[in-house]
């Protein structure tokens, strides 16, 4: 995790800032810094759309009962996009860009989604063999299915209050 985020906040900024003053060299500061806010302009609107469609995706899923994971992924993509590309630097920008456009921002998502199912996956077996829980049958999320290692009593069964009875009356 240090690694990543030394490269987030050290190596990037130091690569943004000698592209910066390399095309400044070949093309001229204002011609670079107008590419920059031009950039970051049409960043903004593009990633403002594609939001908006992504959104309206997720409602549509969501209507018709799908789970939108892939679309949230996306989402959350084209929102990380929208810094990138507000972000001066051309680096930056071309990253954010790649996130934002749809022909190459869905495969990237549908990836992602996939290695994150796995890592759960994962997680929730190394998790029941440390809690000492072991899984019969069924959905791990169907908590009658559970038992311990230890196979203690499970008592299952359904209770009726009385006192609801008496208040009727």
């Amino acid at each position: 995790m240090f690694f990543k985020l030394f490269i987030l906040f050290v190596v990037l900024p130091i690569l943004e800032i000698s592209v910066l003053l390399e095309v400044g060299d070949a093309i001229g500061g204002w011609t670079t810094l107008a590419i920059v806010i031009f950039t970051a302009i049409v960043g903004a609107q593009l990633v403002r759309a594609q939001g908006i469609a992504a959104l309206a995706e997720i409602k549509q899923k969501t209507a018709m009962g799908e789970l939108p994971a892939e679309s949230i992924t996306e989402g959350i993509m084209i929102l990380v996009a929208g810094i990138l590309l507000v972000t001066p630097g051309f680096i930056t920008d071309g990253i954010g860009l790649l996130m934002t456009i749809p022909l190459t921002r869905k495969p990237f998502a549908h990836v992602l989604v996939k290695q994150l199912s796995q890592q759960m996956k994962a997680q929730h077996f190394t998790y029941q063999n440390h809690a000492g829980f072991q899984q019969h049958s069924g959905s791990p999320f169907n908590s009658h299915q559970t038992h311990s290692k230890d196979d203690s009593t499970v008592i299952e069964g359904e209770f009726e209050r009385k006192d609801d009875e008496k208040k009727l009356k």
